[in-house]
């Protein structure tokens, strides 16, 4: 059960660090990059951040560079909240996966339909 503490910081760094990966993701054209989700541990030391991309062929390429740059990340991060945050949680990113698994539910139900 996620705390009201928890809560809000978790929408605080999903909206900075959407920011911050939109900027970096203009530079590649053609490459979506959203933060669909950001859970927060109790002590508010580790934040994991999952991410949908798209289009999602690149997406292990893409989280294994932005994996590589989360100190990177983390620091334009706590510029951007240090008066919020005295404590600025590692980050973990993860790949959201959850749009793939519906479109493929969706192509069996079709599936399904066409065949009856």
């Amino acid at each position: 059960m996620e705390t009201t503490r928890q809560a809000k910081i978790s929408r605080l760094i999903q909206k900075e660090l959407s920011e911050i990966l939109r900027r970096e993701t203009a530079k590649t054209h053609g490459t979506l990059v959203s933060v669909s989700a950001v859970r927060v541990s109790p002590d508010l030391s580790i934040a994991r951040a999952y991410l949908s991309i798209f289009p999602s062929d690149k997406a292990k390429e893409i989280l294994d560079n932005i994996n590589r740059s989360a100190k990177t990340i983390r620091f334009e991060l706590g510029q951007k909240v240090r008066y919020q945050l005295r404590k600025i949680p590692e980050l973990a990113f993860h790949l959201d996966d959850s749009l793939d698994y519906v479109e493929h539910i969706d192509n069996l139900l079709s599936s399904e339909s066409e065949s009856m």
